[in-house]
Order: C-alpha cells, then sequence, then structure tokens
C-alpha cells in the first residue's frame, strides 16, 4: 500500500506542474524566442483622433515620449527632427499590431498631415508655406493605428515655425562677362 501511494503522488504532481509551467515559465515580455507578445498592450480608450483613430493609454513610467525639432535649411526649405524616448520607429511592412513602444508618427503641419513616418527625419521643401507662423506637429502611433496616449493626451509634440522675408522671386538671368576666353570676347567668329 506504501509503495501505491509514492507512484500517486508523483504523478499528481507531475500533473500540477506540466499544466502550470507553460503559463509560469515564460521569457521577460510575455512571449517566448521569436513569439509576438498576444496580450494587449495598454488600454484602448473611447476618446480618438479627428481621424477615428483611437487612444491607446499607457501608464506615464516608460511612456513613448517625441519631441519635434524644425530648423531652417540653406535652400529654403525645413529639416524636421523627431527625438524620441522608449520609442522604435518599426520598419514598413510591420504587421497591424500593437507592440509597447514601437510604431510610426504623423507629422502634421496647421492640423493637416503631411507624411506618416518611420524615421526620425523628414524635410519640408521650400515654398511649401506662405508668411506666417505655422504649427509642425509630430504625434506618436502603434502599428494597429492606435495613438499612444498618456492620461487621456496624445503622445505629440509641437514646434512653431515662421517664414518670413520676401516672396519667391524668379531667378535673374546670368550674362556672360566681356573679355578674353568668354564666348562675346575677342576672338569669337
Amino acid at each position: 500500500m506504501t509503495w501505491r501511494r509514492r507512484t500517486v503522488i508523483p504523478a499528481l504532481a507531475v500533473c500540477v506542474v506540466v499544466p502550470a509551467g507553460p503559463a509560469g515559465c515564460d521569457t521577460p515580455g510575455g512571449r517566448g524566442p521569436g513569439e509576438v507578445s498576444s496580450s494587449p498592450v495598454g488600454r484602448l480608450l473611447d476618446e480618438r483622433t479627428e481621424d477615428g483613430s483611437p487612444y491607446r493609454e499607457v501608464d506615464e513610467e516608460g511612456a513613448p515620449r517625441v519631441t519635434v525639432e524644425v530648423a531652417p535649411d540653406t535652400g529654403g526649405g525645413w529639416d524636421v527632427r523627431l527625438r524620441v524616448r522608449n520609442f522604435r520607429f518599426s520598419p514598413d511592412g510591420t504587421g497591424r499590431r500593437a507592440e509597447p513602444g514601437r510604431g510610426l508618427a504623423h507629422l502634421e503641419v496647421n492640423g493637416r498631415r503631411v507624411a506618416v513616418l518611420r524615421t526620425p527625419e523628414y524635410h519640408l521643401a521650400p515654398g511649401a508655406f506662405p508668411r506666417g507662423t505655422h504649427q509642425v506637429t509630430a504625434r506618436l502611433y502603434a502599428d494597429d493605428g492606435s495613438v499612444w496616449a498618456v492620461d487621456g493626451e496624445p503622445v505629440e509634440s509641437t514646434a512653431d515655425i515662421t517664414v518670413s522675408g520676401q516672396e519667391p522671386i524668379p531667378e535673374q538671368s546670368v550674362a556672360p562677362l566681356e573679355g578674353p576666353g568668354s564666348p562675346a570676347g575677342p576672338g569669337r567668329a
């Protein structure tokens, strides 16, 4: 009788350990090597952007952050640089699943989307804006199309640019110099 109890007890212990193994022995981040997490990231809110994208609420600690910097270039355009923290840009072709701190950015000028960014840099063409002050906003999105949010507010940054000076004028023609070696100079037939 004692021998039989020893057989039953280890068998019960194995039955308890095997079902608990996959649930309790996972790798950090809730996924095994090469697997995508099946758990949701953050919490989808009822609030939505103007285009209908839902907000994805995450805790402030460790939340994605963005700062937009805009500088004029020598050609009359504007160089845009996004500084991100706790965020990685997803390459083109990434699946439509929210992953912690991953996604893309929408770049808007005066509330109108001008680009979807998968890198932190963008160039705004010269002459794209009339004189005056314009708002350039970068907003971070998860790969599933939801907007990263903290305390119900989208994770975004806005910078003002001011276009001033003269309106663009056509280039003045350059006349060739008269003299030796020039087409209109001495020695021309």
